[in-house]
């Protein structure tokens, strides 16, 4: 089985949250509206997982509005700085197609389109199957999607220039897609006062799926109703579950 990571390394995870933070990116305000997504829902929501937590600060966000939260990241380097970051919140290596924490919750969130590092329906399935496993009857998960086909820019250059906590880093992203996978190469220049400027590459491959795949996947693992909510910073939406 292939690992759907990106390449993450300890130079990545490093600067992670400087480029997102740089760029404006709001993880409380998020964390706040996910919630409310949540508890419009299901009022009485305790607790939440945060499936692909990253360096957690969405789900440092989510500890001060549930009374339990956990996480479930692939990447050691990305965990690392979780644990750091919340060493109190219980955080766990884990391949969302085939984690297991033995038991559920009122919430299951996986975020930054994490799940578009699926490669097949079949993975897909998995993955919408083990996210649902973990939510009581009634509890919502959230999951935000990659693109869709009939929403992806082929050839979409980005590019942002930040400086953060003595960091000086330039990221420009070049997307394209071959059918249904896209592939994101990203270039990084990464500039200190005390070691000058150093470069490096990630690359990050996704898929293309439907939104009636997404909807599907979620259906099928036993939501009894899936809505596609168009809004949230990245434009690409959300969808939003509730178990049968």
């Amino acid at each position: 089985m292939h690992d759907p990571r990106p390449a993450f390394d300890d130079r990545y995870a490093t600067i992670y949250d400087l480029i997102y933070q740089g760029r404006g990116k709001d993880y409380a305000a998020e964390a706040a509206e996910l919630t409310r997504l949540i508890t419009s829902r299901r009022p009485d929501a305790s607790s939440l997982v945060d499936v692909a937590c990253g360096t957690g600060l969405h789900l440092r966000a989510f500890a001060d509005l549930f009374e339990h939260v956990q996480g479930v990241e692939l990447s050691e380097d990305m965990l690392t700085i979780a644990k750091g970051r919340l060493p109190f919140v219980p955080l766990h290596v884990g391949d969302m197609r085939e984690f297991d924490l033995g038991r559920t919750f009122d919430a299951v969130t996986c975020l930054f389109a994490a799940v578009g590092h699926m490669r097949t329906l079949e993975e897909l399935g998995k993955a919408a199957s083990r996210l649902v496993a973990h939510l009581v009857p009634g509890g919502v998960v959230i999951v935000e999607p990659w693109w869709f086909p009939d929403n992806f820019l082929p050839n979409y250059v980005g590019g942002d220039i930040v400086e953060r906590d003595g960091y000086t880093i330039a990221r420009v992203s070049h997307t394209t897609a071959k059918g249904l996978v896209t592939t994101m190469t990203v270039h990084y220049v990464v500039a200190t006062p005390e070691q000058g400027p150093h470069h490096f590459t990630n690359t990050v491959v996704n898929t293309l799926f439907t939104r009636e795949e997404y909807e599907n996947a979620l259906r099928a693992a036993g939501c009894a109703s899936v809505e596609y909510i168009v809004d949230g910073p990245s434009g690409r939406g959300r969808f939003v579950g509730v178990r049968g």
